[in-house]
């Protein structure tokens, strides 16, 4: 099994936490995670609000190559509309170059209403933004080159300097709930990453398509599937259930605020029918609800019992049980076979 650490830097229910407070923790937990023997140090892409503000994780990615020069690095996710995909490409080959080949180049569309807002973008061209960026990306990091002749990318070819120097197959990922998303990461033959939102044996269908699609469009077999959950670890059993049911309900609470899903907004946007049923069960079952469905989804009761019986899990157990308010419910990513 693969296990790495995504950084959220979220200060989301925490009063008087300065936003260097966050990043200063964040990155001494990356340095404790690497030092420890995780195997990557990942990090969402988010904005403008305390849910989360990393606004550039190839640039964070940059600065820890350098601080943490034993573990490998991934964005989970670069926000393609969001960006050039000119400029995608060179950051990811430079990040690569000083790396020596550590980068896991994340991909993916967004979600936040206000998000897309405040980049004056629509999120109605969210799918199809991605599907034109991310084969252009991908390419020029296998080729060199980077063109495009797509509806939002005229892109004239163009060498990509520095050149990338190390093969990017096998580290190429892509953010999926829909079924629109696991058939973009099957053409890209990316790993799918998921995060625990809800229990797991919702997802297998959709994991199952992934990999049929992936056998389709490349003759291979796909690449293990990336789970991104919650992890709260301790000794006594009680003990961590309050804290998961604490720490992992305001996540909860704040995903349910930076992405409104208590609103009416994603029946009527393009492209993300697979989060108007999440938005209906949420209206459905409310806050206390969704937590209930989180908990099923979330690592606590299994790797706490792991943490108390073997040391070989101790990397996990000293991350989630730090002093730092950030850490006592860390993100625990796992790349792994789902049966």
């Amino acid at each position: 099994m693969d296990v790495g650490m995504m950084m959220v830097f979220a200060s989301y229910g925490w009063d008087d936490c300065s936003d260097a407070r966050v990043w200063e923790e964040e990155i001494q937990l990356a340095r404790l995670a690497a030092d420890l023997g995780f195997d990557c140090l990942w990090s969402a892409e988010h904005h403008f609000n305390d849910y989360s503000f990393v606004p550039d994780n190839l640039q964070l990615m940059t600065y820890l190559t350098a601080l943490c020069p034993n573990v490998d690095l991934g964005t989970a996710a670069v926000i393609l509309p969001w960006h050039d995909p000119l400029r995608v490409a060179e950051q990811a080959a430079v990040l690569d170059m000083l790396s020596k080949g550590r980068l896991r180049l994340g991909l993916g569309r967004g979600l936040a209403r206000r998000e897309f807002a405040a980049f004056r973008l629509s999120m109605d061209e969210s799918r199809e933004r991605f599907d034109e960026a991310a084969p252009m990306i991908v390419n020029a990091l296998k080729t060199g080159f980077i063109e495009g002749d797509g509806k939002f990318y005229k892109q004239p070819r163009i060498e990509i300097r520095p050149r990338p120097q190390y093969s990017f197959d096998g580290r190429i990922y892509a953010v999926t709930s829909s079924e629109d998303s696991i058939d973009s990461a099957a053409k890209l033959g990316a790993h799918i990453v998921m995060f625990a939102d809800r229990p797991w044996e919702m997802r297998l269908p959709a994991i199952e398509r992934g990999r049929e699609l992936h056998r389709k469009y490349h003759g291979t077999e796909p690449p293990q599937v990336m789970l991104t959950e919650f992890c709260v670890c301790g000794t006594n059993l009680a003990e961590t259930e309050g804290e998961a049911r604490k720490y992992q309900g305001k996540f909860v609470e704040s995903n349910f605020y930076h992405y409104e899903f208590l609103g009416e907004h994603f029946k009527t946007v393009k492209g993300y029918d697979a989060y108007q049923q999440k938005a209906e069960i949420a209206r459905k079952g409310g806050l206390e609800g969704a937590v209930a469905g989180f908990m099923q989804a979330a690592s606590w009761e299994r790797l706490t019992r792991s943490c108390a019986g073997s040391k070989s899990v101790g990397g996990s157990s000293a991350i989630s049980n730090s002093t730092s308010p950030f850490a006592s419910a860390a993100r625990l990513t796992r790349s792994r076979s789902v049966a």
